[in-house]
């Protein structure tokens, strides 16, 4: 198992350890639903260095990102960043990721810690461009500090203007004495703030540097449950959970990175322009509870009449609402706001409604 250079810090601030995407990663520090408001109402701070980077460099980086992802890339101006995901040639998805333009011919990739390997044999199999690929996974650590607080806190350690760097934007700069530090708004919390790339051999001075500063908002770390938990309340998608080889973009709801301009030519256009024109026979869906209960990844879905007509593929109970929330894949006759639904609960039918996301 591979650890960070946070997991001697974790260890000190008593971190529960489990095992994730090959990583040693703290799950919880104090309890998930406490680490959940205090990110949704101060601040906190994940460590997300299990994450993977991989530079695409030189004049082909562009044409090898518009091929391999969905989302227009040749939009990306300097110091922007985009949502999208790599189709995998069968309609589905090989991994969601962020597509940051650094420089005009210098762009990072950002992927899921479970999926640097698939990823990264996936965009060498596929660069018959000639793009310069880097895997830099393993030099690179990453911290998000999340929360309405989060400004407050980092403005105190950098003289780089926070409040200048829009949702979706970064910039480079120095950070609490470190130079060429990454300052990103990408947030997967929906609660504010930025995440911060450095090398690893920065990480742990960035971070005593960061809880030292937010000692007056008493920052907490937090663990990758509250992570779960928190992204989860904003309909944000999780890899292997919400969308997976098996689904589509337009099936996940995601359409609206799955970009058809006549420039761009892309892995699976055709079959996702099919789906788009025609429609899909199942929709991921967010739904509240109306009965009792936590639904769970895996659960069925059903009707009044017991048919089954989904599946849950995210579910918890909302530590800001106060009741279960989750997100599944229905039957499209079925994914209409306001439908009721019913989740299978240890054999249990309990009532459900299908509501439009966010939650909160």
């Amino acid at each position: 198992m591979k650890k960070t250079a946070l997991f001697e810090l974790h260890k000190k601030f008593e971190a529960k350890i489990v095992p994730f995407a090959g990583f040693e990663m703290p799950v919880e520090y104090a309890g998930i639903s406490k680490e959940h408001i205090q990110v949704r109402e101060s601040v906190g701070v994940f460590d997300v260095s299990h994450m993977g980077e991989f530079w695409v460099k030189g004049p082909k980086a562009l044409d090898f990102i518009q091929k391999v992802t969905t989302n227009d890339a040749s939009t990306l101006t300097i110091g922007k960043a985009q949502y999208s995901c790599f189709p995998n040639g069968k309609g589905g998805i090989v991994d969601d990721l962020l597509v940051y333009k650094y420089e005009d011919e210098k762009y990072m990739l950002v992927v899921n810690a479970a999926n640097i390997d698939k990823d990264w044999e996936w965009c060498n199999a596929n660069n018959t461009v000639g793009a310069e690929l880097e895997n830099a996974s393993d030099k690179i650590s990453q911290l998000a500090i999340q929360g309405p607080d989060a400004i407050k806190v980092l403005q105190k350690l950098t003289d780089v203007n926070l409040s200048e760097i829009p949702y979706y934007c970064f910039t480079t700069g120095s950070f609490a004495g470190i130079d060429d530090v990454i300052i990103s708004n990408t947030g997967y919390t929906g609660a504010g703030g930025f995440e911060l790339y450095m090398y690893n051999e920065h990480a742990v001075e960035i971070w005593e540097k960061v809880f030292e500063a937010g000692k007056e908002f008493d920052i907490a770390p937090i663990g990758l449950g509250a992570r779960d938990t928190l992204r989860l309340e904003k309909g944000f998608c999780l890899y292997g959970n919400d969308i997976d080889d098996t689904t589509s973009p337009i099936e996940a709801g995601l359409g609206w990175i799955t970009k058809f301009t006549e420039t761009k030519d892309f892995i699976d256009k055709d079959v996702l322009l099919k789906q788009k024109n025609e429609g899909v026979n199942k929709k991921l869906k967010g739904f509240k509870m109306i009965d009792k209960g936590i639904p769970r990844h895996g659960y069925e879905i059903v009707d009044q009449d017991d048919n089954i007509i989904g599946t849950v593929t995210s579910g918890t109970h909302s530590p800001i609402l106060k009741y279960g929330i989750g997100m599944g894949y229905l039957n499209s006759e079925y994914s209409k706001i306001g439908t009721a639904i019913y989740i299978k609960v240890r054999n249990r039918k309990l009532k459900a409604e299908v509501v439009k996301l966010p939650f909160v």
